[in-house]
């Protein structure tokens, strides 16, 4: 069985990479999402299990000294991870996993899989993006600024992205991800191994 591809979608908080991937399933209901877990407090209509899995730091701290996650990052006070076994478990059944991460997360999870696609979800401009992050009335002034802040320097890591896909509208940055993808799958390196099984069976 083909192995499935691992998408790893991030970006910038307040890029609207939540709105992206949701939408994106829709569009793709064959694609599995991997929930991460986080230490931070669940926002207004987000659930456990299916937006996040919500741990206290105990728990979180648990799960990094037994090897459960593929990936954890600090992001300003709080932490989030990708759940291991899940992921890996997936993708060996032959179905392609979004990851929706932080940039952290991002760069950990390349060290492991280099062979994943990375793409870097982009805001039309700065001052949208602090727009974005202001609009959600989630965070005091000073958190806003710290964002930014770490907004300005996940930006300067674009080079280690496979894609860069400017999130300017939700229903346009994901045909430019499916776009993607569909290119992805014919790759030649991915259909190669099929091909060359064809070639021992005919030459035996």
């Amino acid at each position: 069985m083909d192995k499935g591809l691992l998408i790893v979608l991030s970006g910038p908080s307040g890029v609207g990479k939540g709105t992206v991937c949701a939408a994106l399933r829709k569009r793709l209901p064959n694609l599995v999402y991997s929930v991460s877990a986080t230490t931070r407090k669940p926002r207004a209509g987000e659930v456990d299990g299916v937006n996040y899995f919500f741990k206290s730091h105990d728990e979180f701290k648990h799960m990094i000294e037994h090897n459960e996650l593929l990936e954890w990052a600090q992001y300003v006070s709080n932490f989030y991870g990708t759940p291991r076994t899940f992921v890996e478990e997936t993708l060996a059944s032959g179905k392609d996993v979004i990851l929706e991460i932080e940039v952290q997360g991002a760069m950990k999870v390349k060290q492991q899989f280099d062979e994943g696609i990375f793409i870097f979800l982009m805001p039309p401009s700065l001052d949208e993006l602090r727009s974005r992050i202001v609009g959600r009335g989630t965070e005091a002034l000073d958190q806003v600024n710290q964002r930014m802040l770490t907004a300005v320097d996940e930006i300067k890591l674009l080079d280690q992205y496979d894609y860069a896909v400017v999130n300017d509208q939700v229903e346009l940055a994901c045909d430019r991800i499916i776009s993607i993808l569909q290119a992805e799958h014919c790759r030649k390196e991915r259909i190669m191994p099929k091909i060359q099984q064809w070639i021992d069976e005919v030459s035996k």
